[in-house]
């Protein structure tokens, strides 16, 4: 029989809802983004330049994303035993991160163009960005949707782009009301600045729940303590140590802990009830639960604490 490694879960994400969304909002951002660069350089509008150079990357991180769900479907193998679901948190963190860089490029152009204003072509600059209005609102409103359906980070960092472009597309239009009835082409700028501080807290979003789950920090959603004491309560478990509790991606979790067991009890029954705690009261499917003896498994001063409490139970 050929050696093979056998996994409960598949740890891949079979995400159709959003690939078809990705593409969809793929192709209709493209071209929208190439119809306002030409609009933007016509009418010399840093708004309509601001929102064009975040539409540029809308179309860059939704191909990270469609690359993320590819990623996410490949199987497991020998040398990446959780799949390729990890990517889409890089995917997201990236993403994240060019929403940020763009927003602060958006902010030192907007100073640039306070010192020196420029004029701007108002009626290229508010049909251009009418359309963009409503494409925006139509991709905003898909991504929703699809968010809704399919837990997904890099759909969330994809909806935080739109809704970055929907600001943007209002605040262009704001600005060139503004600038045809005071003539104050000061407000292009400062309208852009306000765009780029909304797509910067956007992108600073995305990049801090990327980050936790790189650093595989315990999901929020999730008490630890509240867990340990849930095991704790088995029955036959004594003590419960070195837990750890990640996140492998948005919606896949993994746990591992030690326990402490009587002897009087069944080991196989006590991880069958730990994994069945964990499946059915938190959605945790894939848990590695390790049975010890602290008088032959060494724990050093936690173990010998631990012995001396139970013989002191035993005694009293």
């Amino acid at each position: 029989m050929k050696n093979m490694d056998y996994h409960h879960l598949d740890h891949v994400k079979d995400q159709q809802t959003s690939k078809k969304t990705l593409w969809i909002t793929l192709f209709i951002t493209l071209f929208f983004t190439i119809v306002e660069i030409v609009g933007g350089l016509l009418s010399n509008s840093l708004a309509l330049l601001s929102d064009s150079a975040h539409m540029i990357s809308d179309v860059l991180a939704l191909g990270l994303s469609m690359t993320a769900i590819y990623m996410a479907s490949r199987k497991p193998n020998s040398r990446y035993t959780f799949g390729y679901l990890r990517f889409e948190i890089i995917a997201s963190f990236l993403n994240g991160a060019a929403l940020a860089v763009i927003a602060v490029g958006i902010f030192i152009e907007g100073i640039k163009r306070m010192i020196t204003p420029q004029d701007v072509d108002l009626k290229l600059m508010l049909t251009i960005a009418s359309i963009g209005l409503v494409v925006n609102i139509i991709l905003t409103v898909v991504l929703s949707r699809s968010s809704k359906e399919e837990e997904n980070l890099n759909i969330q960092s994809a909806l935080w782009h739109f809704i970055g472009d929907l600001l943007s597309s209002v605040g262009v239009i704001l600005s060139a009301v503004i600038i045809y009835f005071t003539g104050f082409t000061i407000f292009d700028p400062l309208i852009s600045m306000v765009i780029g501080a909304i797509i910067f807290t956007g992108g600073a979003k995305i990049i801090r729940a990327s980050y936790l789950i790189i650093m595989e920090s315990v999901p929020e959603k999730f008490d630890l303590e509240e867990i340990r004491q849930d095991i704790a309560a088995v029955e036959g478990v004594e003590d419960v140590h070195e837990m750890h509790l990640w996140a492998i991606s948005t919606d896949h979790y993994s746990i591992t802990a030690h326990v402490f067991v009587r002897e009087d009890i069944q080991p196989f029954c006590v991880i069958l009830a730990v994994n069945e705690t964990l499946k059915n009261k938190y959605g945790i499917n894939h848990s590695t639960i390790q049975v010890e003896h602290a008088q032959f498994h060494d724990h050093g001063e936690y173990g010998k604490m631990f012995l001396q409490q139970r013989e002191g139970q035993f005694s009293s």
